[in-house]
């Protein structure tokens, strides 16, 4: 009986060293993927930004509602069909995705001094390293903030469309400040449920699974950084 429990041990301590090896690679994957995402979409904003007659025919034209619109319905989409296409079709749908994001985001070049946004992104990525290693360490359970997040990102939509008309300062502000705490709620909130994801999943041992899954977890945190960037820098941005 002592050499059975002695053994039964020894394989639970190889799974439990096997999973964190696991979720180790698969955490550096998911954040691996959101920084190739990053740069795509900092380098098509970067380069239309600074092309005075590109932003002109976008931003000046009633092209820039579908510049806007469209990375909210290619992404929709993409979580709609995310279990119907292949690991590399996600992943490529998701360079897409980050490529449009840059394109309706470019206009920030044009709008503030470009050491303010370096400045606001510095801020960003040091305030987002911070609550996603906070909710891959903590032992809380914050999966409860999950629905009031949600519902906190719905609203901010629906605000964010009905100011476009209004074009209200007062509620841009209240929008900004709301949004930055929002996501950095769901910073923690998504890297917890990233590795709780893997963790119940790691003994089927689907890589199918486990690539897709790396793809969803850096959209869901590069939305997370993105989002907390556009709103520190109505903030911190000076403006040209």
């Amino acid at each position: 009986m002592a050499e059975f429990e002695t053994i039964r041990q020894t394989g639970a301590g190889a799974r439990t060293t096997q999973i964190d090896e696991g979720l180790r690679a698969h955490m550096n994957k998911v954040y691996g993927l959101m920084s190739v995402a990053m740069l795509i979409t900092g380098g098509v904003a970067f380069v239309v930004g600074n092309n005075d007659a590109l932003l002109a025919q976008i931003f000046g034209t009633p092209l820039k509602w579908l510049v806007m619109f469209a990375p909210l319905i290619v992404v929709f989409g993409f979580s709609a069909m995310i279990n119907r296409l292949s690991v590399g079709a996600a992943q490529a749908v998701f360079w897409l995705f980050s490529a449009l994001m840059g394109l309706s985001i470019s206009y920030i070049f044009a709008v503030f001094t470009g050491i303010s946004i370096a400045q606001t992104f510095l801020v960003t990525a040091i305030a987002f390293a911070g609550l996603s290693l906070w909710g891959y360490t903590t032992k809380k359970d914050i999966s409860g903030w999950g629905s009031f997040l949600i519902m906190g990102v719905i609203g901010l939509i629906v605000a964010m469309i009905v100011n476009i008309f209004l074009q209200s300062e007062a509620v841009m502000f209240a929008v900004s400040a709301l949004g930055v705490l929002i996501f950095a709620g769901l910073t923690a909130y998504d890297t917890q449920s990233i590795k709780n994801e893997y963790i119940q999943h790691a003994a089927h041992g689907d890589q199918v699974w486990l690539g897709k899954s790396a793809i969803m977890g850096a959209l869901r945190l590069y939305l997370d950084f993105l989002n907390m960037f556009m709103f520190l820098l109505q903030f911190m941005g000076g403006r040209e």
